[in-house]
């Protein structure tokens, strides 16, 4: 399909960078941006909420002036995640407030609202929804989302059980527009099998924990580096909805990996900038099976310029074969 407008032209390589639960900032994005890649970031991550308007404010600032300095190859557009759960007290008023800013992209997550699809429309913006399912992203669209982020198994945070392969073919057999796809995907390589499976972009997140912009500890970065796809635990116990998680912080915070108990789903609490659970994700790390391509803590330009240079040299070794 043809990319929105707001898109064209404007990405050095095919990604998104996907919302990451207190680890994005707005310097991450704004480099994220910057490199041509789109940078986004949980809205409750900005704590407590009047702190919203300062990110936004300072992100918006920021890239306008860059593309003023750069009329010829402008920044990319940023996004915003909102997490349309019943729990979210803040929901509306960060999304009056993205409104306010004409935040360009809007990513849901955890429900699909008309109220928050038709506000973030009249500002100028589009909505992708993410999902792990068919049947979610069929109800996405019925809600007015402009696009489909689909969330395949071995991706970090709130992760599904499909194969990439059968999640998007199931959806391009109905679904024509804007599709995404995540997990495990921390290289260029993996950007283009994106690309062949149907998939318009890729949703890329977990390799951007290790990079010097992140909000994250060290050792969370260094453990980005040294572990692999076998160290990642599937687990709800820590916000009642499965999600990957790095096996040595688990056990860091004196817990067995592999005897956690179940959660109950029904105790998600996202009331006021955070789940119950809050405390659990500083020590609790999430993050992707794809993270063995991660060797090295670089900024976020330079981890953007290895999937660019691992991307068009993928697609050179296709076409010469």
């Amino acid at each position: 399909m043809t990319l929105p407008a707001m898109l064209q032209n404007r990405l050095s390589v095919p990604v998104v960078g996907s919302p990451l639960f207190i680890i994005s900032n707005p310097d991450l994005v704004i480099a994220q941006c910057k490199a041509g890649i789109v940078g986004s970031f949980p809205a409750l991550n900005a704590r407590p909420a009047e702190v919203l308007e300062e990110w936004l404010k300072k992100i918006t600032e920021e890239l306008d002036r860059y593309n003023q300095e750069n009329p010829d190859a402008p920044a990319a557009p940023f996004a915003v995640n909102q997490i349309v759960h019943k729990s979210n007290d803040r929901l509306m008023h960060d999304v009056e407030m993205c409104a306010k800013y004409k935040v360009p992209i809007t990513i849901t997550s955890l429900g699909a609202v008309e109220a928050v699809n038709d506000a973030m429309h009249d500002a100028g913006g589009i909505v992708i929804h993410d999902v792990i399912n068919n049947r979610f992203a069929k109800k996405a669209i019925e809600k007015g989302a402009d696009g489909i982020i689909a969330v395949a198994t071995g991706a970090g945070g709130h992760a599904g059980t499909l194969s990439p392969i059968a999640l998007i073919q199931e959806i391009r057999e109905w679904f024509d527009g804007l599709l995404l796809l995540g997990g495990s995907i921390a290289t260029g390589d993996a950007v283009l099998a994106a690309q062949a499976m149907g998939a318009d972009l890729a949703y890329v997140g977990s390799a951007f924990i290790a990079t010097k912009e992140a909000n994250a500890d060290l050792a969370y970065k260094q453990g980005i580096v040294d572990c692999g796809a076998d160290d990642i635990i599937y687990t709800n116990l820590f916000t009642g909805i499965h999600g990957n998680y790095l096996k040595p912080s688990i056990i860091n915070a004196g817990m067995d990996p592999d005897n956690l108990p179940e959660s109950d789903p029904s105790k998600m609490n996202f009331g006021s900038g955070g789940s119950s659970k809050a405390k659990a994700w500083k020590d609790i790390w999430g993050c992707g099976q794809g993270i063995g391509a991660v060797k090295e803590i670089p900024t976020a330009g330079e981890m953007v310029a290895r999937l660019k240079a691992e991307y068009e040299a993928a697609r050179s070794r296709l076409l010469a074969s």
